[in-house]
């Protein structure tokens, strides 16, 4: 693909692909949730699969490992990180600070589950094989949050996208309805910051138009994940910055802004439980699956910048949002220590 030199070009082409990306996310689930409802498929396991990953983010980073800029997609793996824990956290805790108790199956795979990817960045990469091995710890933490889900009463990891689909957990009586008007609270007239609207519906079609779109849609990510990738290299040349540091501030900002509506719009609407599950889910899938779908189609180096500046930056983030949900109470102090650490974070990709 040839580069365009015109940095307005090179920024409009950036920004089209990234939302082409989040569009056909979105289509995808949509499609491949109704169709899946439609073939008689488990609602349930569906909405659990689909929350345990980060489709944008794993889209970009394996396209950009693909055309060898393993360091881009490493920057958007603890951008997007960071971007869950500090900005999506901090902000439902600033704007709508609230108590819960969270299970405790769940604090100790937020705080151990980056363990063996930062275990193999001590030896300064880590190579096809363990990112193999990465992928494949996946498997079993999903299956262990599936059974988890399966005997608890509250569900925690539900897609806020995914429900919105296949309507898995309707209010009980007693509770505020979605959207209506709560003490302290917004109401449904406030910003929506998800994509919902712009979605078409699939509810009324067959399974198997909606798997048809689901396809169209993988097609459609393909396309606009390289037209990010390509341009985004142009972009951080023509900076003279690290792809490091620009997959983990610029990219992983622009492509994690709807996480702030998995995060929000549930903690706003009394539904903070699926705050967490996303929360929990996003991690458990960044620093497993992600890392090593990367690795897998190139070696990525993990000395330098990545030990001495994202890791930490991680670990503080994720120290303070366990310390929180460990209380049972996500207060607005602590968000604006994560925004601080938000902040922080990139001012150290650029020093």
């Amino acid at each position: 693909m040839v580069v365009p030199d015109s940095p307005v070009t090179l920024v409009t082409l950036f920004l089209v692909g990234v939302v082409l990306v989040i569009w056909c996310v979105e289509v995808f689930i949509g499609a491949v949730a109704q169709s899946a409802v439609s073939l008689g498929m488990s609602g349930f396991f569906l909405a659990v699969v689909l929350a345990g990953v980060d489709l944008e983010n794993a889209v970009l980073g394996v396209t950009a490992a693909f055309v060898d800029l393993p360091a881009l997609a490493l920057g958007t793996v603890f951008g997007e990180s960071l971007f869950v824990l500090a900005v999506a956290v901090g902000l439902a805790a600033i704007l709508v600070p609230f108590r819960m108790d969270v299970p405790r199956a769940y604090l100790l795979m937020l705080v151990l589950v980056p363990l063996p990817a930062f275990a193999l960045s001590i030896g300064g990469a880590i190579d096809p094989l363990e990112g193999a091995a990465l992928l494949a710890l996946f498997v079993p933490l999903l299956a262990y949050i599936f059974w988890h889900e399966s005997r608890s009463e509250t569900t925690y990891l539900l897609s806020e996208e995914v429900t919105a689909v296949v309507d898995l957990e309707p209010r009980s009586a007693g509770e505020a309805p979605d959207g209506g008007d709560e003490p302290g609270g917004w109401s449904e007239r406030d910003v929506d910051l998800d994509l919902d609207e712009l979605v078409p519906s699939f509810e009324h079609r067959s399974g198997l138009f909606n798997l048809g779109v689901a396809v169209l849609a993988v097609v459609g990510m393909t396309i606009g994940s390289g037209i990010t990738v390509v341009s985004a290299e142009g972009i951080f040349v023509a900076l003279g910055i690290t792809e490091l540091a620009f997959g983990a501030t610029v990219l992983s900002f622009i492509a994690s802004i709807e996480e702030l509506a998995l995060t929000v719009e549930p903690v706003r609407r009394n539904r903070p439980e699926l705050a967490v599950g996303n929360v929990v889910g996003s991690t458990v899938f960044y620093m497993t699956a992600n890392v090593g779908l990367i690795a897998v189609f190139h070696p990525v180096t993990t000395g330098g910048d990545v030990l001495a500046v994202h890791w930490p930056f991680l670990a503080a983030s994720l120290l303070v949002v366990t310390a929180m949900l460990a209380r049972g109470r996500v207060t607005r102090v602590g968000g604006i220590a994560l925004f601080g650490l938000y902040v922080g974070y990139w001012i150290a990709n650029y020093l």
